[in-house]
């Protein structure tokens, strides 16, 4: 039997394989009005056709914690009442289709405000629906792009704060994994980097300094999330320059201080903070970052990127390289990706949905 197909327990929580769905925005919520953020037929079918597909957990997409976190005005929200009931639709779906939901906690700081990628994705004014963004320090993501607020601390309270009404609201939905979103350049990213965090008070500086917010928000977080159920953190484990920047060597350190402040699982991808670096595409590029932290701490840890084929997956676990793996754009190619990867790696378990099996 191939791990893949090996369950996993954080926790109280037992997922039923390790072929997981990465976060992936839809940018298909309405962009206003009562039903701003809420979820639609189309985050319904989406979510639970990767549950039928075999997927052992389904995380949704970046899903903002306040309007004013939103990557764009079409992103998932989960900061009313209203998106919380249409969430519930989709974690019963996910559950009843064998998988376990998941939902991961987003604040896109400076890089907020964007319109879709097929709108063409970049900055929006506020006539075009945009609103003013914020972020650690007054350093714009790009040429052309918003200038952030830089936050003063009381605002940095009220964002943890967000974050732990946002995870409240989750349980009351359905999910039963949290994810805080702490990666690709997006508000939790921006305060961990020396590029984007330009501060000189408590939240600057040092290693200690950049994590403190961070830490901040997994502890407003963690203390409303069930003890019975994990919690996970996205990081970007390198930011691909040649020197400075957030780098492999932070990412370790950091999963260290994540897991003494109650983190269960760290989801490690890259890249994201800075425009413009050469980033590799081989397959499985960002495995080896999942595999030293694995290594060098404790912390259990989730590798994606690139892992494309069943046997790769399989060779990445076998490896110990990685205790999951995420699966983003081949889950978008292939819905049913992990019950082609126990059929081809000869797995005899029951993966396979009770009414499909007559086409086993």
């Amino acid at each position: 039997m191939t791990t893949l197909f090996e369950p996993l327990t954080l926790r109280s929580l037992t997922l039923p394989n390790r072929v997981w769905m990465a976060p992936m925005c839809q940018y298909s919520s309405p962009a206003s009005g009562e039903d701003a953020g809420v979820a639609t037929d189309w985050h319904h079918t989406h979510y639970a056709t990767r549950a039928v597909g075999g997927s052992g957990l389904v995380l949704t997409e970046a899903t903002a914690v306040s309007a004013e976190g939103r990557i764009s005005p079409y992103d998932l929200g989960l900061w009313n009442g209203r998106q919380t009931e249409a969430l519930r639709r989709v974690t019963r779906a996910i559950a009843e289709h064998g998988a376990v939901p998941g939902v991961q906690l987003a604040h896109a700081g400076r890089k907020a405000s964007t319109g879709r990628p097929w709108d063409g994705g970049g900055p929006l004014r506020q006539d075009e629906g945009g609103w003013p963004v914020v972020g650690p320090s007054p350093v714009p993501f790009a040429e052309g792009h918003l200038l952030p607020a830089e936050l003063s601390t009381g605002r940095m309270g009220e964002i943890a704060q967000e974050f732990a009404d946002a995870a409240r609201r989750a349980l009351e939905a359905g999910f039963r994994v949290a994810e805080v979103h702490g990666a690709h350049g997006y508000l939790l990213a921006q305060f961990l980097s020396p590029v984007s965090n330009r501060r000189t008070d408590a939240y600057g500086g040092d290693h200690a300094g950049r994590t403190r917010f961070p830490l901040e928000v997994v502890d407003a977080v963690r203390a409303v999330w069930p003890d019975e159920l994990p919690l996970f953190f996205r990081i970007s484990a390198t930011e691909w320059l040649a020197e400075g920047g957030w780098t492999p060597d932070d990412t370790v350190r950091f999963a260290a201080d994540l897991l003494a402040h109650g983190v269960d699982l760290l989801d490690v991808s890259t890249g994201g903070n800075v425009p413009g670096v050469a980033i590799p595409s081989d397959p499985g590029y960002q495995v080896p970052f999942a595999a030293r932290v694995r290594a060098e701490t404790d912390m259990p840890v989730a590798a994606v990127g690139l892992i494309t084929e069943p046997g790769q997956a399989a060779k990445i676990l076998a490896a110990g390289e990685a205790d999951a793996v995420l699966l983003g754009r081949q889950l978008l190619r292939d819905p049913y990706w992990p019950l082609r990867a126990a059929r081809e790696l000869g797995h005899t378990g029951e993966v396979l949905p009770l009414q499909y099996r007559r086409a086993a």
